[in-house]
């Protein structure tokens, strides 16, 4: 009994005593229990820098050395190897989320955790800082276990996490409905070669394979085995930069993306919205230095580089000589190192967007490495259109001719490659796009330009000579000089108003229902109305000169398909841009400034003129496809792929013409009647009687587009138009149900169509249009489809 009383007293002293060991005391018991980093890591190939690695090969395992202190940092993700389709969206070179982080360490627990960076307290009083970090939750997205410890540092196996799905591959994967994956640790290695220490950045990379049952027709259409990816995966440490960097403020009409916070201790009534704009370290001491992809051919190479170099003349504008630069990347260098800013050249299966991403510092909006992503189909899509515009091989042209043709198309491409380069690497320095600038004579390369075209001054010819706008624009200087000179930001502000610069950027120029008069994306003209009217003139040539003249000799003439589309709807960009004239509202970002603000209501003399060219452009004339165009257009020849950059109709093989008119009529009639705009519309047309109502609209489609095909009891192609213009009004009536006043137009519409069916001649299309119209006054479903949408447009 003495013996049983006397161990369970021993045993009740050695667990109070473990209890009562002090941490570091229970650290040092842990760290006792492992091998030094030294000694476990002999066998190893060491990599020293910012944070030290061991890699070792015979297990397939890197080793990262964390360091004790609590040290913040920034963590970068990015897919240095792609997908390849563009549907998907996981390019070669895409940069993954930029987030402030650190390890902590707990005995033989690691976490690496997230900072929020969203809510902050900034304030010398330590509480308050620690009440927003206690109240916005920050997220811990990896834990390790330590396998080595020294008095300064532990050491993880850092490859579980490296191996996992840290750039979302999965989840987009689902998201585009391609199917469902995850990784595949026995079929995924650390990919060495591009894993490196240097004295401000740690560069991490592995081979991973996704398995899974790719169902998608994306994923198929690329993918070597659609059920088996393997893409590479890669991680930045990067080291916070000094404190010697000074935040610039946003300001609405500075051109400039906006980084924000919330700062909680910000004094009352004064906001706690923080807004920095994104841009380099700048001084003028060093150049800014952008690598060019090795990988890019010339004369792309060449024509990349010089449109680039552009922005070294907006520096110069300030005073900055020779302030940016473009040089090759270097043998062995690594596109996703921090410490390079690239403009890489990216393949893909189709057409696709070209962008610039940035690794910015989450504090303060400090661009790290800026990084450019170049579509390699863009420049073929520019070739084809300017093919379909000149007809180079036609055979009045002598050999000399067709070169100097030839060498123009080229010329064209070339062009749009200079301004798409400086125009993404616009983005990198931190500048968003300025959509009003086609506008005002071309002034920024960050619009999105179209083409353009002219009749020469006999009007027998089309040139590219004046396709696109050479050299950096007057209101890209601007932009330079608030985010980068020692210029005070508001003195610049002022010189732009009294320049008489205009910036309208996305969230006014992309939506459907737009009411920004300058706000256009692909567009030309200081009147976008006049400006529409004049392209269909274009259009015209191009069409009457339509056939064998645009395709090389032995090439498939199914090809004249992939070249048509483009001319067909060569205005189809200017459309969207003239109908936004249509209840039009001129307005700026402004700010109380003590200048004079006021949205104006775009004139209505200009409406009008913009809903007469918006008729024109889908008259029977503009909407027929030619003949001697319909009987070239072949059905695809055997080993042609089909595609959908091609129209869709309803004859099967054959080229459905009346499809393609139905087509842009719901295009443009999707836009004229969208139901923000006739809402507008009503509202202006009450505050001044000379703005055009919504019967005023209504009736252009009947007398343009309806009234033409109840005259007649044969032509089919009017009475596609006529049911599809039908077709739109009944789908814009759906889309409005909480618009009454709208509502009451649409049936009042309705009601006189059925009146005026009712007394047209007998004919298919009278009894159609009259059965659709009971159907849909008994409350059903309009029973007629609309027509295809049209083959894909943007980018170009």
């Amino acid at each position: 009994m003495q013996a049983t009383v006397k161990a369970s007293l021993v045993s009740l002293i050695l667990l109070l005593a473990t209890l009562t060991l002090t941490p570091a005391k229970a650290e040092a018991e842990t760290n006792n229990e492992l091998p030094s980093i030294g000694e476990f890591s002999q066998a190893m190939q060491e990599h020293s820098g910012y944070f030290r690695f061991f890699y070792a090969p015979q297990q397939d395992k890197i080793y990262l050395e964390v360091p004790r202190q609590n040290q913040t940092f920034i963590f970068q993700t990015s897919l240095p190897w792609g997908l390849g389709s563009n549907d998907i969206g996981l390019d070669r070179g895409q940069l993954g989320a930029t987030r402030l982080a650190r390890f902590i360490i707990a005995g033989n627990k690691v976490l690496l955790q997230q900072e929020n960076t969203q809510f902050r307290a900034q304030t010398a009083n330590a509480a308050e800082r620690a009440s927003i970090d206690e109240a916005f939750a920050d997220s811990v997205i990896a834990g390790f276990t330590v396998v080595a410890a020294d008095s300064n540092a532990v050491l993880i196996d850092y490859t579980p996490f490296l191996l996992s799905d840290t750039h979302g591959v999965s989840t987009r994967l689902a998201q585009t409905q391609q199917g469902q994956f995850k990784v595949a640790p026995e079929r995924s290695m650390v990919f060495p070669a591009r894993s490196k220490a240097f004295p401000d950045n740690t560069e991490l990379e592995a081979k991973v394979t996704f398995t899974g049952t790719g169902t998608g027709a994306y994923l198929r259409s690329v993918a070597a085995d659609p059920d088996h990816l393997t893409l590479h995966l890669h991680h930045s440490f990067i080291r916070l930069p000094d404190d010697n960097y000074q935040p610039r403020a946003f300001y609405p009409q500075s051109g400039f993306w906006s980084h924000d916070f919330l700062d909680y201790a910000a004094p009352l009534g004064q906001s706690m919205q923080v807004q920095y704009i994104p841009r380099h370290r700048f001084d003028g001491s060093e150049p800014i230095i952008y690598y060019l992809d090795p990988g890019v051919p010339e004369p792309v190479r060449t024509a990349l580089y010089e449109g680039g170099m552009w922005w070294r003349d907006a520096f110069a504008a300030l005073g900055y000589e020779d302030a940016f630069e473009i040089r090759e990347l270097p043998a062995g260098a690594d596109p996703m190192d921090v410490r390079y800013n690239v403009i890489q050249w990216v393949h893909r299966s189709t057409r696709g967007w070209s962008y610039g991403s940035s690794i910015i510092d989450p504090r303060t909006g400090e661009i790290l490495k800026g990084h450019v992503t170049l579509g390699s189909l863009r420049v073929r899509q520019d070739m084809l259109i300017a093919q379909g515009l000149l007809a180079p091989f036609a055979e009045q042209y002598s050999t000399a001719e067709q070169a100097q043709l030839l060498a123009d198309i080229e010329a064209m491409a070339l062009a749009r490659i200079r301004q798409l380069s400086a125009h993404e690497i616009g983005h990198t320095l931190g500048i968003a796009h300025n959509f009003a600038a086609s506008t005002e004579n071309r002034s920024s390369v960050m619009d999105y330009p179209h083409p353009l075209v002219q009749l020469t001054a006999d009007a027998q010819d089309l040139s590219l000579a004046n396709a696109y706008a050479e050299g950096i624009g007057a209101w890209d200087k601007r932009v330079i000089a608030y985010g980068y000179s020692d210029q005070q930001p508001s003195a610049v502000i002022a010189e732009n108003k009294a320049l008489g610069f205009s910036f309208i950027s996305d969230r006014d120029a992309r939506p459907v229902g737009g009411a920004h008069p300058t706000a256009h994306l692909w567009d030309n003209g200081e009147n976008p109305a006049a400006e529409l009217t004049r392209l269909l003139q274009v259009r015209r040539h191009a069409i009457d000169q339509f056939g064998l003249a645009n395709l090389a000799e032995q090439q498939p003439v199914s090809r004249l398909q992939a070249l048509w589309v483009p001319i067909y709807l060569l205005h189809r960009y200017q459309t969207e841009a003239a109908v936004k004239l249509i209840a039009g509202v001129d307005y700026q970002y402004a700010v109380n400034d003590g200048s004079a603000v006021a949205q104006q209501i775009v004139p209505a003399t200009m409406q009008r003129q913009a809903l007469q060219a918006l008729m024109t452009s889908l008259s029977q004339t503009n909407l027929t496809v030619p003949t001697e165009v319909q009987q070239l257009l072949l059905p695809l020849a055997y080993g042609e792929p089909s595609s959908r950059e091609y129209f869709s109709g309803n004859t099967g093989l054959i080229t459905d013409p009346h499809a393609m008119a139905a087509s842009l009529v719901r295009f443009t009639l999707d836009l004229l009647l969208n139901q923000q705009r006739l809402e507008r519309l009503l509202q202006q047309h009450e505050q001044l009687a000379t703005i055009p109502s919504v019967a005023d609209v209504l009736a252009a489609l009947e007398e343009n587009l309806i009234a033409p095909a109840r005259a007649q009891t044969s032509s089919s192609l009017s009475q596609q138009i006529a049911l599809e213009t039908l077709t739109s009004v009944a789908r814009q009536h759906k889309a409005a149900q909480r618009q009454h006043a709208l509502q009451a137009q649409f049936v009042h519409f309705m009601q006189q169509q059925q009146r005026l069916w009712l007394a047209a001649p007998s004919s298919p299309q009278r009894s159609l249009a009259l059965h659709a119209l009971e159907r849909w006054f008994a409350g059903d479903e309009w029973p007629l489809d609309p027509a295809a949408a049209l083959p894909p447009g943007s980018p170009i």
